[in-house]
């Protein structure tokens, strides 16, 4: 296992793979590098990516003290400083979009082409799932909780011929602090008045059908931050990278390669 020493000296594992111009890819809340592991081979032809766990998840350090996306970010900066890397495209989905959000606003020198996927500004101008969605998260029943993050994350059709595992539905090994911090750190997050001043090239994607972070918020982020594009794949759940791939990854690699040739 690779680590680097994020600032407070918390050891986070990250992962290197491929070859090329490097593709940081960030996952969603209270998940691990997993969250990557069916579609990351679909940017290895032209980048090698790097993953990382988020300190709380898979093989980093599991401090229990309070987290924020400003301090993911951070934790970020010091891998690509491990590694020597001093400048990176960035995909984040989810969670890790609002990583994402802070990594370009405040290292914008540090970060190529920007993708932000199924994400939100956060505060009081993102749009907030509805009560029947959380409702449903928060069954007493476990399984019919996590039956109901699955139909949250994929359409019905997907999952018939899908049964898994699936690696997007939270680390199994996180203990409850964790847990909470993360919850605390994506709940908190808002980076609408430092989105004016993201400077690279951004690329914002979205599924039309996801209901756990509503397709309303990617026009807000795209209209937010300037001159980003605007992508929403048809069906698209919350996991639309990984059902769609096949329009997900052309559309991320196509704009990848738009961009470095700005």
């Amino acid at each position: 296992m690779t680590y680097a020493a994020a600032p407070d000296g918390t050891r986070i594992a990250y992962q290197l793979h491929g070859a090329g111009a490097p593709l940081v890819l960030l996952a969603g809340q209270a998940n691990n590098h997993h969250w990557w592991d069916a579609i990351r081979a679909d940017f290895h032809p032209a980048h090698s990516t790097l993953t990382l766990d988020y300190r709380g998840t898979g093989d980093s350090d599991k401090p229990d003290t309070p987290h924020s996306t400003e301090q993911f970010a951070e934790d970020v900066i010091a891998v690509l400083d491990h590694l020597g890397i001093d400048r990176a495209d960035a995909y984040g989905t989810s969670m890790g979009g609002r990583v994402a959000q802070h990594l370009a606003a405040r290292h914008p020198h540090r970060v190529g082409a920007l993708i932000l996927g199924c994400t939100s500004p956060g505060g009081p101008h993102s749009v907030e799932r509805s009560n029947d969605v959380r409702r449903s998260l928060a069954q007493s029943d476990p399984e019919a909780a996590q039956q109901a993050l699955l139909e949250l994350m994929y359409t019905p059709h997907w999952l018939t011929n899908h049964p898994g595992p699936h690696h997007t539905l939270g680390d199994p090994t996180m203990p409850a602090h964790s847990r909470r911090h993360h919850l605390t750190a994506s709940t908190r997050h808002n980076a609408w008045d430092l989105l004016p001043h993201i400077t690279s090239p951004t690329l914002v994607l979205h599924g039309t059908d996801d209901l756990l972070n509503p397709t309303a918020n990617a026009p807000l982020l795209a209209t937010r931050i300037p001159d980003a594009q605007l992508h929403l794949i048809p069906q698209g759940r919350h996991a639309y990278f990984e059902e769609f791939r096949h329009l997900a990854s052309p559309a991320v690699l196509d704009f990848l390669h738009q961009a470095s040739a700005l």
